[in-house]
């Protein structure tokens, strides 16, 4: 065993001064529950001043969390969307601009925004910030005398009412327009020469509205506008990421068991090391994966172990379950002495860089009955009536292998341990956390240890394991989580997968980002269970197309899919034994292939690494899906649209068929002509998985035969 020097208290005592603190006595306290004087209540906060409303109201604005009080999700080169409500009173016309401004407070963008929803003042734009940092946006309402003239004029002019006034009222503001000493002179050129033709009364009346209203026009005033009695909104917060807080591709692996092997000498199974392990990064990475995720690499302790399958005594040989952390050989900061050092920590990371992937790490904030905080610190731990410790519980599931945290009498003691613990992996090279059951420990606690990482490491990013409530596990986004587990893994039916990728595709994008797994080491749906081969590849084609960042869980490759009797997880499961696994047999299964053509082809293609804006299209088959993604040019990172469509199968035992009605808006395409057959081909659509290219109308057929092909992932182009 070799526990790595932590950091010193300086620094996260920097942070200190804006939150509560306790005094050494409380600190030192060994109350069995709680402290015998409650904190005295904190004081009622009130809600920031409301913006006056101004002369072209601005409302309903979004992506908002919670009114701004925590800032809305990006990353850099991703597009955000934002919306808001604009009108004014009586009928002239009224437009807006998104405002986009940097972390440096020096605007970085405007764009002015597009109608949505007619009748309704929707308008909406799209954002892009280009590197980490907290930015702000916020929207600018105005009136658009141009607009109004545009409108009215020709009404009254081909009505013979008000002619001449209506184009002298044209003229004058053009000429105003063109006066702007800021306008291009292309620009100024263009509505000149629009004047000209305005006053022009040797022309018909018709000819000079149409000078004044020629498209050349327009184009010169939507880039240029007329804004009168500018209203701007309150700006609002964004804050942007690195890509590997929305996009990624995980594998998740215990290490022990890579290199395990069965001693016959000594009669019992020999642990993996990290050495061992390193030599399974290579077929990981030829996979196409982005993080390689450790489950916990601590000392396991000994009181309580668990045993195969979770049994309550454990054998003479079993390892232990490694989210039972601590013994007297170390804690969170230390290596388990049979996985090795440090050193060959820092050798397994070296070598997952060289191969392009990153290192993530399980964190599990409990404790074995052997950790030392339990001897050094038992005011973190709860007492029961009789003087025990609780051991942790989610009935019926007891793990009495663990001690939770106890938050309420000492937190400034807690967090100071957890960020220092943090730290001594942050500099052994992990870029990633995985939080396990984050959803049990105070939400003030993950904001300010979140705050605080970011401050000096914006680079960490951190996957929330909560499979709760909700408000939890959109409140955990909302304080500082990259990434959340979600209820993918349950959704198994058209509806449900349509609902649920609805859902976080748009209505939570802005606060949550998901991250699919089709199973873990905790869970195994019966799905699952029962669909066999087809069943893993048609969860890997949903995972991987249906959120920017995906999982897998080691042994996927394999179609481990035998359940332990009345449990949704594997029989002789990982957590509690060693597993030696002959990978050559991934080959024959075909699993691994598809793993490895699902990365190729989310790398080929920025649609599939974008949350925003996904598209579901109506199926006539009760257990076909089809969905899209699209990034039009202007938008997308290398300057071309990018659009792609999914279709699959739900059902993992039967071939099914059926019509698809495709929302060509969704896709970028223009709406056919009316009276247009629905089986005319308007676009190409090019199998990325098989490499067959069908020609598709509005509404194609399909027909998908889950063990030949459960899927197509289509890339789209307009004929």
């Amino acid at each position: 065993m070799q526990r790595s020097p932590g950091p010193q208290r300086s620094t996260t005592a920097r942070h200190v001064d804006r939150f509560v603190t306790v005094s050494p006595a409380q600190r030192t306290s060994q109350s069995p529950a709680r402290a015998a004087t409650p904190p005295p209540t904190p004081a009622v906060p009130r809600p920031a001043s409301a913006t006056p409303i101004g002369r072209i109201p601005v409302i309903e604005l979004a992506p908002v969390v919670e009114g701004g009080r925590w800032p809305a999700k990006a990353v850099t080169g991703e597009a955000v969307r934002v919306q808001a409500t604009v009108f004014r009173e009586g009928h002239d016309a009224v437009a807006a601009t998104a405002v986009l401004t940097g972390p440096d407070g020096v605007e970085h963008s405007r764009v002015t925004m597009d109608p949505v929803d007619p009748g309704l003042d929707h308008m909406e734009a799209w954002l892009v910030p280009d590197r980490v940092g907290d930015w702000t946006f916020h929207v600018e309402g105005w009136s658009d005398p141009y607009g109004t003239w545009l409108h009215d004029a020709p009404l009254k002019v081909n009505a013979g009412v008000d002619v001449e006034l209506m184009l002298t009222e044209g003229a004058l503001l053009l000429e105003a327009a063109a006066a702007r000493p800021e306008l291009p002179a292309e620009a100024r050129t263009v509505l000149t020469d629009a004047v000209t033709a305005l006053r022009d009364a040797g022309r018909p009346p018709a000819a000079r509205l149409a000078a004044g209203t020629a498209q050349e026009v327009r184009d010169a005033l939507a880039a240029h506008p007329v804004r009168e009695h500018v209203t701007p909104s309150a700006a609002y917060p964004l804050r942007v990421d690195r890509p590997l807080a929305l996009v990624g591709s995980w594998y998740e692996f215990f290490p022990r068991s890579e290199g395990a092997r069965f001693d016959p000498e000594k009669g019992g199974w020999v642990s993996g090391t990290l050495r061992t392990a390193a030599e399974r990064l290579p077929a990981i990475a030829d996979m196409g994966f982005d993080v390689v995720y450790l489950t916990p690499v601590h000392p396991i302790g000994t009181t309580n172990r668990k045993g195969r399958n979770n049994t309550l005594t454990a054998q003479q040989g079993d390892p232990g379950s490694p989210y039972g952390i601590g013994s007297p050989e170390g804690g969170h900061d230390a290596i388990h002495p049979e996985l090795g050092t440090f050193a060959d920590f820092d050798a397994f990371v070296a070598r997952a860089r060289e191969l392009g992937m990153e290192v993530a790490l399980d964190i599990a904030l409990q404790a074995s009955p052997d950790h030392p905080w339990v001897t050094e610190h038992p005011e973190w731990f709860t007492r029961r009536a009789d003087g025990t410790i609780a051991y942790a519980e989610n009935p019926p599931k007891k793990y009495q292998d663990i001690y939770p945290l106890n938050f309420d009498n000492d937190p400034e003691g807690i967090y100071h341990a957890v960020r220092d613990m943090l730290q001594v992996w942050i500099d052994h090279g992990v870029t990633a956390f995985r939080v396990d059951n984050p959803h049990t420990k105070p939400l003030d606690f993950w904001e300010r240890i979140l705050t605080d990482v970011r401050e000096s490491h914006p680079e960490v990013v951190f996957l929330s394991e909560a499979f709760t409530r909700p408000a939890m596990m959109r409140t955990l986004a909302a304080v500082g989580f990259h990434q959340s587990y979600t209820y993918f893994t349950w959704r198994t039916t058209k509806e449900e997968v349509a609902e649920y990728l609805e859902e976080v595709g748009n209505e939570t994008s802005h606060v949550l980002r998901p991250s699919f797994w089709p199973t873990t080491h905790d869970i195994l749906t019966p799905y699952m269970q029962t669909g066999g081969v087809a069943a893993f590849a048609i969860r890997a084609v949903l995972a991987a197309t249906g959120s920017p960042t995906w999982g897998i869980y080691s042994g996927y490759e394999l179609v481990e899919n035998v359940a332990r009797p009345g449990a949704e997880e594997q029989i002789d499961n990982e957590k509690y034994e060693l597993k030696a696994r002959d990978w050559s047999r991934a080959e024959h299964i075909g699993i691994s292939h598809l793993l490895t053509e699902l990365n190729r082809i989310r790398r080929a293609h920025p649609a599939l690494q974008r949350l925003r804006g996904l598209t579901v299209h109506p199926t006539t088959d009760d257990a076909t899906v089809c969905f899209s993604r699209h990034v039009p040019a202007h938008l997308s990172p290398t300057g071309q649209a990018d659009t792609v469509v999914v279709v699959l199968t739900l059902d993992p035992f039967t071939t099914r068929e059926g019509i698809i009605d495709l929302d060509l808006t969704a896709l970028g395409l223009p709406e056919p002509a009316p009276g247009t057959d629905p089986g005319t081909p308007l676009l190409a659509a090019t199998d990325e998985l098989s490499g067959e290219t069908y020609f598709w109308g509005r509404q194609p057929y399909v027909r998908l035969d889950p063990h030949q092909r459960c899927a197509h992932v289509l890339s789209v182009r307009p004929l």
